[in-house]
């Protein structure tokens, strides 16, 4: 099984910039996007061949996640959770958007892999020192971790039965392989902060296993977004921005990752490459 993760930086303008073409070639049975900036009426015409769910953000031009099943791939979508919000209290309309849990039924499981999985398509914030946005950062990091934590518990209560996947644009990196220039940015700029790599380090610390760095565990990179300023795409001046976070369980299935990077500058329709894992399922 397939599974792709791409911040679209705003569906209609991809699609506009050859994202369609991508999307034939590659053909994730599974496809996670953020940044869709658009309601579902607009985008999901977008992703033919495929059958999405799609949650905007309540403030217009911003944000939006979304799941999206290739038609004919024989998994089926259950359940469906929108944030990160304690049920019953109230999501700041920052935060919506940012956050889509769905679980799949998978067809034809081999001997020992679980036939339920849950993903969550997750766009995090990407804050600024000194304001507002990164307190708004903080406090939804915050919740993330409590989320996260429950999954965990959730899954050890069915005794391994359901396997979860948590992808998307994290927006911080963990270390000075996540970032070509390490030393300039490092607790200098949000997302390379110490207390923001703190979070992503107790996830890991619990359980969760970061899919590029169980297969590539000593590259630089592979990186995931370029700044859409100067040289830095020519260049490969990137972030790992993008991440596959998965159970142990579904580790032990990850076959082969790749980063869908335009051959050049004027070949790409987002700021983000797909992060492309191929799953034995």
């Amino acid at each position: 099984m397939r599974i792709a993760t791409v911040n679209v930086n705003g569906i209609r303008a991809a699609a506009r910039k050859g994202m369609g073409d991508w999307l034939e070639a590659a053909a994730p049975d599974v496809l996670l996007l953020q940044e869709v900036r658009a309601d579902p009426e607009i985008a999901a015409p977008l992703l033919p061949g495929y059958e999405p769910i799609i949650w905007p953000c309540r403030i217009k031009g911003r944000a939006g996640v979304a799941v999206a099943v290739r038609e004919g791939s024989g998994i089926t979508v259950g359940r469906t959770r929108l944030g990160v919000a304690v049920p019953g209290s109230d999501e700041p309309d920052v935060d919506s958007g940012r956050w889509l849990e769905a679980d799949l039924a998978l067809p034809d499981a081999t001997p020992g892999a679980s036939r339920l999985l849950t993903v969550i398509s997750a766009y995090l914030h990407s804050g600024q020192i000194g304001t507002e946005k990164m307190e708004q950062k903080y406090a939804h990091l915050e919740l993330v971790d409590a989320r996260m934590a429950a999954l965990l518990a959730e899954r050890a209560a069915c005794d391994g039965a359901r396997e979860i996947l948590m992808a998307g644009d994290l927006n911080v990196v963990r270390s000075e392989r996540d970032i070509k220039n390490w030393k300039p940015n490092h607790n200098k700029v949000a997302g390379v902060l110490d207390d923001e790599i703190a979070h992503l380090e107790s996830w890991f610390d619990a359980g969760w296993i970061d899919i590029s760095r169980h297969l590539h565990p000593d590259a630089q990179g592979p990186y995931t977004w370029w700044s859409q300023r100067g040289k830095a795409f020519d260049n490969n001046v990137g972030w790992r921005l993008d991440y596959q976070v998965v159970t142990p369980g579904l580790a032990e299935r990850a076959k082969s990752l790749r980063v869908d990077r335009a051959e050049d500058y004027q070949k790409r329709w987002s700021d983000h490459a797909p992060l492309v894992v191929d799953y034995r399922l």
